[in-house]
């Protein structure tokens, strides 16, 4: 669990830090370069549409993992827009709610009690 949390921090400290720079070099104008690309089918395009289907499971995995539940719901959006940055810090706090047990972590309300 410890290799994990090295990881997970690593990946926050990275996202973080790129994004800043992004954003002081180019301002906050994400969405017209994000969809622009899509709309020129090339592979940026290929890239942001894949990315965003990741975006969308991990919506999805966050509100199942919380049981669909009214937590679930408000947490699946901030995973789809909050990218890395929003996983990583929920795993994080996630990694110790659980004590560090990789069922529980994933499973979430899932996980049989005691295993």
């Amino acid at each position: 669990m410890t290799g994990l949390r090295v990881l997970l921090l690593t990946l926050l400290i990275v996202i973080v830090g790129y994004t800043a720079i992004v954003v002081i070099d180019h301002g906050w104008n994400l969405i017209p370069v994000f969809f622009g690309d899509i709309k020129r089918l090339a592979w940026p395009g290929q890239f942001n549409v894949d990315f965003s289907c990741f975006l969308v499971l991990s919506a999805l995995w966050t509100a199942w993992r919380n049981g669909f539940s009214i937590s679930g719901w408000l947490l699946a959006p901030v995973a789809l827009f909050g990218g890395m940055l929003f996983l990583s810090i929920y795993l994080l706090i996630e990694s110790f709610r659980c004590d560090g047990d990789v069922r529980r972590l994933m499973l979430g309300v899932h996980a049989l009690p005691g295993s």
